[in-house]
């Protein structure tokens, strides 16, 4: 299971990173609200554990954000804030859990596993466009006007996280950790042979996309303009 941690208190979030990854959950974490609505948008998480008093961007807004998208992850709400309506506040405004600190860490391991055995809302996303091409993400395949092509699920997470990105720089350390995860070890040239067999099954369906690379930075999907 991927977590994401978001707690601006950082020796709290880092000890919840170190408890949750000794149990086996992959975890990614920040520390402010600007920074997790990017991660809760861009990545896709089976829990999300978040903090209600966070700089820039509070945890309710946050979550009405998350919400709003038709993304319905999982949400621990952790806070000190213990009073009725705090706890009614959270819950309505999109919360599935709430949990007041200090608590001890079997107890958000025990919660993280109820949630986790609950059946999930189907996602309104699992159609992805961009241009003329459509990533069918549970389906693994992609299609631009007449032509489809299987993926495999490597190659349809990394095009997925593309797309989520579209016209954007991103650096490979940022993909490695989003596609792979942050504490995979991934051998050198692995992200270079996807990028190729990605490139080659856009090619193959006439996709007017292309992947970019943008020299010692990282990649970027763009339109293609004219010629290709």
């Amino acid at each position: 299971m991927r977590l994401l941690i978001i707690e601006d208190n950082k020796d709290l979030c880092d000890s919840m990173c170190f408890h949750l990854q000794n149990e086996g959950y992959t975890t990614d974490s920040c520390y402010t609200g600007e920074h997790a609505l990017y991660y809760a948008l861009q990545q896709s998480y089976d829990v999300i554990i978040l903090d209600r008093m966070l700089p820039v961007m509070d945890g309710l807004s946050i979550l009405k954000s998350i919400r709003n998208k038709n993304i319905n992850v999982p949400v621990i709400m952790v806070t000190a804030m213990d009073g009725l309506h705090d706890r009614i506040d959270g819950l309505d405004s999109g919360a599935d859990d709430y949990l007041v600190k200090p608590f001890a860490i079997e107890e958000l391991l025990a919660r993280i596993r109820a949630l986790a055995r609950r059946p999930q809302k189907i996602e309104q996303t699992e159609l992805l466009t961009f241009s003329n091409l459509i990533l069918d993400v549970k389906g693994q395949s992609i299609l631009a006007d007449d032509k489809s092509c299987s993926l495999s699920k490597r190659e349809t997470d990394l095009l997925e996280y593309f797309m989520r990105c579209s016209n954007q720089i991103i650096s490979r350390e940022i993909i490695l950790s989003h596609v792979w995860g942050p504490d995979n070890f991934v051998e050198e040239g692995n992200l270079d042979n996807y990028i190729h067999f990605l490139r080659r099954r856009l090619k193959t369906v006439n996709g007017n996309v292309q992947i970019k690379t943008i020299h010692r930075v990282g990649y970027r999907l763009e339109e293609l303009q004219g010629e290709a």
